[in-house]
């Protein structure tokens, strides 16, 4: 596909990082190496912002971020769930490279017929850890000189596999081990987090202020040195929460909006969400944008804002189904765990202060394994293709200029909680084939006509998707990776059955609780409730 980018100003906002269509300087670049604030969203969905689309969620100061930097609009996680993508964005690979292809704590073999799925294939067994012999981003950025800082969500290793951030590059750790939820103390003081202290003073505040605290603490004992502060959320990870004031804020505005009598449809496996509707999810992002704009305004306060590069992303697709079914992702399908669009595409923003950018749209695919490359380019590093070996720079796009077209590639070879299936995918271009390895059948998609995947042309264009399937087998080969395998004792009947009762018992569950939140009367559980942070 040609590269296309559309120079794009979104708004003349002067808040934060923008600066006002009358002032619209270019700023010097800088005579030191830049600092590096990098923010991860947990499940943040690609639709799940005002900038992206949506018109129910609110998230300004987001908004502001993405406006002033460069949106690559086909931005990909590595991976359609958390541990998987987590690892590539600080090493540079992609999934069925650094073999971390299932979220940490996942079964796999026989154990998985422990849960009743009853599918057709058992998952293989894949790394449960960060690998120590990857060498990471925080690594290299501390051997050239930085002061290297991790908040939040790590799921990449536990202190026994002696894996957790201080063992792969980071300086300090801010709540970051095995766990890959709030499951603790969930989201408002006390955290209860073995890697994170609390203090009386903190009651009530939200998980997602509490990391931008630690964050905007280290950025000011640190303001005279060049850092890399790793600001990784909980949210908006299951189980949501937010305060009694956002909840009622968005009921209401769902209520304005007109409140549709069914919010759910049966994808293959799970029902999916079909609207944004949910007012805890909406106040939780709310509370994670409240978060991300103190860190910001703490830069500017400091006058660091114009020598820090501010990345932004998720680590995978919005939950549409399972865990909470939380959101929906407007035109994309699926969401978290799925093989399509709503799994795998997500919010992706740099901001580079030297840059004139400002809302530039960029439609060139890019990974997040291309993070680690074009941080050590912007640095002025040098890069080291042998360990960020699927990324890519993507500074000459920052720049205005273009990269040569490569392939992307995913493997997933279990299942997700959320309803995706065992498939392996590249995208070429336009055109995305998904191999499915239940029964071995294709979809192939073109994303420039179909971005809701709803026409598989894997028949009426068979040369090109038998073309496609045997680039992505000849590079799964090269990767000598792990695949799922049938279950010899596989029970159809009890499959049919999980089936049925998903759509049976489970859905109009899930319609009566969706009905209760958006209820004037509505009580939360007690451990969370009343918090007006």
């Amino acid at each position: 596909m040609r590269t296309r980018i559309i120079n794009t100003i979104l708004g003349c906002v002067s808040m934060l990082f923008l600066v006002s269509c009358g002032d619209q300087k270019q700023t010097a670049e800088p005579t030191k190496k830049p600092n590096i604030l990098f923010i991860v969203v947990d499940d943040l969905g690609y639709a799940d912002l005002s900038i992206m689309g949506s018109s129910f969620y609110e998230t300004p100061n987001i908004d502001s971020l993405a406006r002033s930097g460069t949106i690559f609009t086909n931005g990909y996680a590595t991976c359609a769930v958390c541990s998987p993508s987590r690892a590539s964005l600080l090493n540079g690979q992609f999934t069925a490279r650094h073999g971390l292809t299932q979220y940490e704590g996942a079964k796999s073999g026989q154990a998985w017929k422990d849960l009743n799925r009853h599918t057709k294939l058992l998952p293989p067994e894949y790394k449960h850890h960060l690998d120590q012999k990857d060498v990471t981003l925080p690594e290299v950025l501390k051997d050239n000189g930085y002061t290297t800082f991790f908040a939040g969500k790590w799921h990449l290793g536990s202190e026994a596999d002696h894996s957790l951030p201080t063992d792969h590059g980071f300086d300090i750790n801010q709540g970051g081990y095995e766990k890959g939820g709030p499951y603790s103390g969930g989201y408002f003081s006390p955290f209860n987090n073995p890697q994170m202290k609390d203090y009386p003073e903190e009651k009530g505040m939200s998980l997602s202020m509490k990391l931008a605290k630690e964050t905007s603490t280290f950025i000011r004992e640190q303001k005279d040195s060049t850092f890399l502060a790793y600001l990784s959320f909980y949210a908006v990870h299951s189980p949501i929460q937010t305060s009694q004031v956002k909840w009622e804020k968005y009921r209401d505005k769902a209520d304005r909006i007109g409140i549709a009598e069914k919010g759910f449809e049966m994808e293959r496996v799970l029902p999916a969400r079909k609207y944004q509707d949910n007012p805890v999810y909406a106040g939780l992002i709310e509370q994670v944008d409240e978060a991300v704009g103190s860190v910001l305004q703490i830069l500017k306060e400091l006058s660091l804002d114009e020598n820090t590069i501010v990345v932004f992303t998720s680590d995978n697709g919005g939950v549409t189904s399972g865990d909470n079914f939380s959101t929906n992702q407007l035109n994309l399908r699926g969401g978290k765990g799925y093989q399509w669009e709503g799994g795998l595409r997500v919010p992706y923003f740099i901001y580079v202060p030297w840059m004139l950018q400002e809302g530039v749209k960029n439609e060139v695919p890019v990974s997040g394994a291309d993070l680690f490359p074009t941080l050590l380019d912007l640095a002025d590093i040098p890069l080291q293709p042998e360990h960020h070996a699927d990324g890519v720079s993507l500074e000459p796009l920052l720049k205005g200029n273009s990269i040569a077209e490569r392939p992307l590639y995913w493997h997933y070879p279990h299942y997700g909680n959320q309803g995706g299936e065992p498939v392996s995918i590249m995208r070429k271009g336009n055109w995305k084939i998904i191999q499915y390895w239940e029964d071995g059948h294709t979809e192939l998609y073109d994303l420039d006509t179909d971005l809701g995947e709803t026409h598989d042309l894997s028949i009426e264009k068979e040369a090109l998707s038998l073309e496609m399937k045997k680039e992505l087998l000849v590079w799964l080969e090269s990767m000598q990776t792990e695949y799922a395998q049938e279950d010899t004792s596989w029970n159809e009947t009890a499959w049919k059955q999980k089936l049925e009762d998903n759509r049976n018992i489970l859905m109009p569950r899930l319609e009566k609780q969706r009905q209760e939140m958006l209820s004037p009367n509505w009580q939360p559980n007690e451990d969370w409730w009343g918090s007006a942070r």
